[in-house]
């Protein structure tokens, strides 16, 4: 007995809308009640930023996608209902920006993903 695969998860995509800072394109990715936890230096594994629903995360893929520096994709992998990426990130004065993320697929998008980031000191 055979089983039917749900949607795939568009790899190219998630690149190009990273690599483009296109907000719109990034929200569309994930599911409507998807959830995003960040952690970072100031929103640390105890008490992280946590955002529930495309609308929640929308203002923050706008916000970050407005600031002036580059994004790339290095590395991307998609197996059977996970997506795993890492980007890197520069500010024209030098800043870099490592974030690795981890997510649940759901029906082709983004259900609930973790992001740890470490910022250049």
């Amino acid at each position: 007995m055979g089983t039917m695969a749900g949607p795939s998860f568009d790899t190219d995509a998630l690149k190009r809308a990273v690599e483009e800072r296109d907000a719109r394109a990034l929200v569309g990715l994930y599911a409507d009640d998807a959830e995003f936890r960040m952690v970072d230096r100031n929103t640390q594994p105890s008490r992280p930023m946590v955002m529930h629903g495309r609308e929640e995360i929308r203002g923050l893929l706008e916000e970050v996608t407005s600031r002036e520096m580059t994004h790339t994709l290095e590395e991307c992998v998609v197996q059977g209902d996970h997506l795993a990426y890492v980007e890197s990130c520069a500010y024209p004065d030098g800043t870099r920006v490592l974030a690795s993320s981890m997510a649940s697929l759901k029906d082709g998008r983004i259900a609930r993903q973790t992001t740890v980031q470490a910022w250049d000191e």
